[in-house]
């Protein structure tokens, strides 16, 4: 069945367009409540937030909705989407909800769902929402409504999680270590792990006004990470999102670690130690040079569609209990439900602590093939991969790259853009490849706006 609004990573858009409107997210609430309140009974939901200004709205819309369908209500406050995911189990909640557009600027925002055990909602239960949404909204007699109030102890029991999911023994004393919370969701949380484990901590990112989240910081934007770390002579720099679930690091020279490079640090660190259990779980954007990486350790490699939510599932499936995806979405599922930035940087932290050597060091044993990508505007709703024109251009590249490299084409989950990516051995040949693959498809799509690039 074709879904209106949920994308790979709930409902995502610009504020003030539908469907990111006052009185949608209200009724958003109100179907949400009557899908748990069929399934649950009478329940509670926890609302957590990132720090963008137009979640104050949002939040009391939910709230709202929620309640009107007799549905209690906790309010989290500003929390990194792992840490409402590790609540929502915790606290027996009958699901969580997230508010918040992740990597985006703040013109954007979302909402996004857990389920009581912590992990996204299922196909079935987004399908429900949606049903729900077409039917006129209904309040239950007054004293039946749900009520809120407010977790004052929300971001301390995130905090203390993420130090019990630290490797075993693991002590950050001696470590410098610049974190950049992207003005966002673990602007509070993010740092106070690392302090707390030993680390002498600058922090960047870590003043929130409601319209700086994810701007000149955080994961998509490291250069002032990069710069900060060479200046302090720090041993690491690591980089949230704006949620929170997503990190990439710095070594000591100033060199960017993305998701894929992390990824193979914690897979090969837990083969060392016989912890890994399953495959590891990458994307269709997984860096050719890991899934090489990981063979050469007898290290089985599977590619899931793009989306955290995919690559969870795909480890369930094969009971594996470690995946992610470049742009550092990093599962640890011994550790967490889904993907959790500062959970997954502690993972890298004690294989350079275990190790006693520089970040960058770890790197030996993959090499990354040159990747380069292109974002091509689209119309929203429309379906360019399935023009035969696009298909043949992109056969035609494959064909020309052969076994040396590879072409993807796709729609993105959370924005109105196409991306087109291609990898392979020389990266002055794969960027020319890319950029012209994407002028043509630009062409056949009728988009004179020229596309940016965009390796992240």
């Amino acid at each position: 069945m074709t879904r209106r609004y949920f994308g790979t990573d709930g409902i995502r858009g610009r504020v003030g367009e539908p469907p990111i409107t006052a009185d949608f997210v209200l009724k958003l609430g109100w179907a949400v409540g009557r899908v748990i309140g069929a399934r649950h009974g009478a329940g509670e939901v926890l609302i957590g937030k990132d720090t963008r200004l137009s979640n104050y709205m949002f939040e009391s819309a939910l709230e709202s909705g929620l309640s009107a369908a007799g549905i209690d209500i906790r309010l989290l406050g500003p929390m990194p989407t792992p840490g409402i995911a590790y609540l929502t189990r915790t606290l027996g909640a009958s699901a969580g909800i997230v508010i918040s557009a992740s990597h985006n600027g703040h013109q954007d925002n979302g909402i996004k769902f857990f389920s009581a055990d912590g992990f996204k909602l299922d196909d079935a239960a987004e399908l429900a929402i949606e049903a729900q949404l077409d039917e006129p909204l209904a309040t239950v007699e007054s004293a039946q409504l749900g009520k809120a109030t407010r977790l004052m102890d929300a971001p301390g029991r995130y905090i203390e999680f993420c130090k019990a999911a630290r490797p075993a023994g693991l002590d950050l004393r001696g470590l410098r270590l610049v974190v950049d919370c992207a003005n966002g969701a673990g602007y509070q949380v993010g740092p106070a792990v690392f302090e707390e484990l030993g680390a002498t901590v600058i922090r960047r990112g870590t003043h929130p006004d409601g319209l700086n989240i994810n701007v000149d910081c955080g994961s998509t934007h490291p250069a002032g990470l990069q710069a900060a770390v060479i200046e302090q002579g720090a041993d690491a720099g690591i980089a949230l999102d704006g949620d929170g679930d997503r990190v990439i690091m710095v070594d000591h020279r100033g060199e960017v670690l993305d998701g894929d490079q992390l990824l193979w640090i914690i897979a090969a660190e837990r083969a060392r130690q016989g912890t890994l259990r399953g495959p590891v779980v990458g994307t269709q954007m997984s860096n050719l040079g890991l899934e090489r990486a990981l063979r050469s350790l007898d290290i089985d490699f599977h590619r899931a569609r793009v989306g955290d939510r995919y690559v969870l599932e795909m480890l369930r499936e094969h009971a594996g209990t470690l995946g992610g995806e470049s742009s550092g979405h990093i599962v640890c599922l011994d550790c967490t439900t889904t993907g959790d930035g500062t959970v997954s940087a502690l993972q890298v932290l004690g294989a350079m602590v275990r190790a006693g050597r520089p970040l960058a060091d770890l790197l030996d044993g993959m090499t990354a093939m040159p990747q380069h990508r292109v974002d091509v505007p689209i119309e929203r709703g429309s379906r360019p991969m399935s023009d035969a024109r696009i298909t043949r251009a992109v056969e035609a590249l494959e064909a020309e790259l052969g076994e040396r490299g590879r072409v993807l084409l796709r729609a993105s989950g959370t924005e109105p853009l196409l991306r087109v990516m291609v990898e392979g051995e020389e990266a002055a040949q794969v960027e020319a490849q890319a950029r012209a693959l994407a002028a043509e498809v630009r062409a056949l799509c009728g988009v004179t706006e020229p596309a940016g690039a965009n390796v992240n």
